[in-house]
This record gives C-alpha cells, structure tokens and sequence, in this order.
C-alpha cells in the first residue's frame, strides 16, 4: 500500500501548519498498518497489555469523534455515540479487537477523520472553543492535542509493527 504523506511545510500560517501536523500522523498511524493481514493488525503488545494496532485505529478513532464531533462541534453523545466505547466496557476501542471487522474500523477511523477535517475547515478561527465537562477547549488545543495523541500512540505503533514483522522506521 502506497500512502502519500507529505512532510509538514517549514514554513506557514499556525492554522496550516496544525493541520499539515495532524494530516501527517495520520498518514503514519496508516503507513505503520500497511501491509499487514487482519490477524497480524489484531497481534497485542505484550501481556497484560490489549494494545495493537487494531485498536490504536479504532482508539484514535474516538479521539476524533470526541474531540471534532462532540467537544468542538457541540454534539450530543447520544445523538452521536462513540464507536466503540460503552459504559460497560470504556476501553473496548483496544479490548474487542479479536472480532472486530478491519475494514470497519478504518472506514469509522476515515470518517471521523474527515469530519474533523470539516469541522477545523469551517470554524472561523482557532480560537472557537468547545466545551467538555464544564472546561472550555480551543480548537488550536485540540488541534496540538490531537499531534501529541497521534504522535505518542505512533510511537507504539512502532513498537508494535517492528514486533510482527521487523518493520522499522518510516
């Protein structure tokens, strides 16, 4: 699988700059999948652990949803519930992998992605804020956060994918 990922500009506005950041550790959590078989994106770390890269997707597929859809762009969680957390289990993004349709994960994963990129595309400026728990956020904190979250559980997807196959770098 070929993914086209551009580095971020040196140079740019900070709202350009958010962007082509989160765009690119997108692309990585993407390419750190990339030719892998169902079963080796579903493989755990290490024991205890339910981390993999399965999960990492769909993990990072609520953060959008929650941080896009329900903070910045004031949706209800009932209207709009997680894919994949509930009040019985709030970690099944990484528990429920071993059933889990790939193809499902990453197209929910695609499409908060986009939503979000909508989201930030049409807020006025960085400075529109949402509200979670009676704090209010920033979209340029969301933003940052969002390339702290991404480029942290890159960082395990490293790990991960150098466990099942020795793939390293990129």
């Amino acid at each position: 699988m070929t993914v086209d990922r551009a580095e971020p500009p040196l140079v740019a506005h900070e709202r350009e700059m958010l962007a082509a950041w989160l765009d690119f550790h997108r692309k990585t959590l993407v390419v750190k999948c990339a030719g892998l078989t169902d079963g080796q994106l579903r493989v755990r770390a290490v024991p205890p652990s339910s981390l993999s890269l399965l999960g990492l997707v769909r993990h990072m597929a609520e953060g959008e949803h929650q941080w896009f859809a329900l903070v910045l762009g004031g949706e209800q969680e009932a209207q709009a519930p997680y894919p994949y957390y509930t009040d019985d289990n709030p970690d099944a993004d990484f528990d429920d992998v071993d059933g889990a349709e790939v193809a499902e994960a990453f197209q929910t994963w695609r499409s908060a992605c986009a939503a979000a990129r909508e989201r930030v595309a049409a807020a006025p400026s960085l400075d529109v804020t949402g509200i979670q728990d009676g704090r209010e956020f920033s979209l340029r904190w969301i933003m940052i956060h969002m390339i702290e979250e991404y480029a942290r559980h890159n960082g395990h997807a490293d790990l991960l994918r150098q466990r099942i196959d020795g793939a390293v770098g990129v």
